[in-house]
């Protein structure tokens, strides 16, 4: 037999044990896996079908990634769908966002906003920038914020270190201001030179003494910084109303526990609310005496259900003067988003701010507050329509948390809970954070808020307006049931607020 003969016939001797020893190896996992499933009580699909069974689970599992890049249309995914991650992944990369042939969206659903463009739209020599609004007149030191969209609260912790530094970076680049979130305020925060709101939740991370109590000591030291703005009291968040916010265990790193002044390893669940608010007097002395110590313009966040207790707020403020009201409201949405909620809550508490946000900017207008108190609003609302919807309705300012995580590169993957982003955004996952630049991503961050501004001033143009502070609701059409549409302005009529209300 020639050398080469031999040789051939070596390889294939090897192929064919590595082959019995494959197939032999198999064999052992799947008599593993049939005794395991057949002696094991839990799971009755997998006790009936052993083996066979797994499968089901592992499809369903797998479901959710074939939805998203084989069988959903660009318009049908929840909570966003592809058209939306697809324009502000495009926007984020300052790459062409246009579109042809024909929008793909379907206008005839109730409550789609339609905007009313004029004959005359405005001329680009004619246009403005949207002016700054001065948040906390009363204040010692008020806050003159230029930027229509901003960061709304993600903690440190929910989010990544590395997230939060290319946040507080591209918020300086965009000129915007960063909700620190309820985690409390970290060097990350302050490393990028943006200015921030410092988000004191029911736990008051950051700002707590030992038993949970609110440290004005602390809370001092935190105003001091310069780039600290204001400071927002979280009363509910649209993800969860009524339950303070949940942190799983595996993010709860020593860093983090001790910034939080918290144990390490374990969950870290507000409480549902602060022990020391429980009625109107009481809120509003909270925010006085937080105003009075920081010095800086103060306002609470909350989620519209009851509307009541706004008209309470709004009778006390009259009886102890404006100076005792709150420098702003954010109102969240009931579809607003979290890395971790119940699904009762994230599903079917609260309203959606499309019918809250004008009934909280008309029951301020009836109590002559509109002015007073700046109404900063919160849910889904990533793209130019959303936004410009927003100031139609009567809103001073965006803020977004998902639109920017999308800035950064996340996919939604849903793991937002589970410590595994896949994008380094959700996890303290060493490995997984590698992939997320802070220099570049910081760059994305400035250009999606460059093309949310000009988005909508491409519709306050075509609605013949200056700039998109000027837009009101004679510039919104909200789609009806029958299929038309109706002014804004007439569904949401001004006059008589309270009894429309009642």
């Amino acid at each position: 037999m020639s050398p080469l003969s031999e040789t051939s016939t070596q390889g294939l001797d090897f192929l064919s044990s590595l082959f019995i020893f494959v197939v032999g190896f198999v064999f052992l996992i799947i008599i593993f896996l049939f005794i395991s499933d057949v002696s094991q009580t839990k799971d009755a699909i997998r006790r009936n079908y052993p083996v066979i069974g797994r499968f089901r689970y592992l499809f369903s599992t797998l479901g959710e990634f074939f939805r998203q890049y084989f069988f959903a249309m660009d318009r049908e995914e929840m909570p966003f769908n592809r058209a939306e991650r697809e324009w502000v992944n495009k926007s984020s990369q300052a790459i062409d966002n246009t579109m042809a042939f024909g929008s793909t969206k379907n206008l005839t659903p109730p409550g789609t906003p339609l905007f009313v463009n004029c004959p005359f739209p405005t001329l680009d020599e004619h246009a403005t920038s949207a002016p700054s609004v001065v948040i906390g007149p009363h204040c010692r030191e008020p806050y003159e914020a230029g930027s229509v969209i901003n960061i709304s609260g993600m903690s440190y912790g929910a989010i990544s270190k590395p997230a939060v530094r290319a946040l507080s970076k591209g918020a300086k680049l965009a000129g915007c201001w960063m909700n620190t979130g309820e985690g409390g305020l970290t060097e990350y925060h302050l490393e990028g030179g943006c200015d921030l709101v410092m988000q004191i939740g029911t736990a008051k991370y950051g700002v707590r003494t030992a038993d949970g109590k609110l440290d004005d000591n602390k809370l001092r030291e935190i105003a001091n910084f310069p780039q600290m703005k204001m400071f927002e009291i979280k009363m509910s968040q649209g993800a969860k109303p009524g339950k303070g916010g949940i942190l799983p265990a595996a993010k709860v790193t020593e860093e983090i526990a001790k910034i939080r002044g918290i144990e390490a390893g374990k969950d870290s669940i507000s409480p549902n609310r602060h022990p020391e608010i429980s009625n109107i007097k009481e809120l509003l002395a909270f925010i006085k005496h937080v105003r009075e110590v920081t010095g800086k313009p103060t306002g609470f966040k909350a989620v519209m259900g009851a509307y009541g207790w706004l008209i309470q707020m709004c009778e006390e403020i009259q009886r102890c003067g404006t100076e005792c009201a709150p420098d702003f409201i954010t109102l969240d949405s009931c579809d607003g988003g979290t890395g971790a909620a119940p699904m009762p809550l994230m599903d079917d508490v609260g309203l959606p701010i499309k019918e809250s946000l004008p009934m909280l900017v008309d029951i301020l207008s009836q109590y002559g507050l509109r002015d007073r108190i700046r109404i900063i609003v919160s849910g889904k609302l990533i793209t130019p329509s959303g936004v410009a919807w927003a100031l139609c309705s009567g809103a001073d300012f965006i803020t977004s948390a998902r639109g920017f995580m999308f800035s950064l590169g996340c996919i939604q993957a849903l793991k937002c809970n589970k410590n595994t982003c896949p994008t380094g955004i959700t996890t303290h996952n060493k490995g997984l954070q590698k992939g997320l630049d802070v220099e570049e991503k910081s760059v994305r961050v400035k250009n999606f808020v460059d093309k949310i501004h000009y988005g909508i001033a491409l519709i306050a143009h075509s609605c013949g307006v200056k700039h998109p502070r000027e837009l009101s609701r004679m510039h919104c059409r909200i789609v009806q049931a029958d299929g038309k549409s109706i002014l804004l302005d007439i569904l949401y009529p001004e006059p008589e607020v309270l009894e429309k209300y009642k």
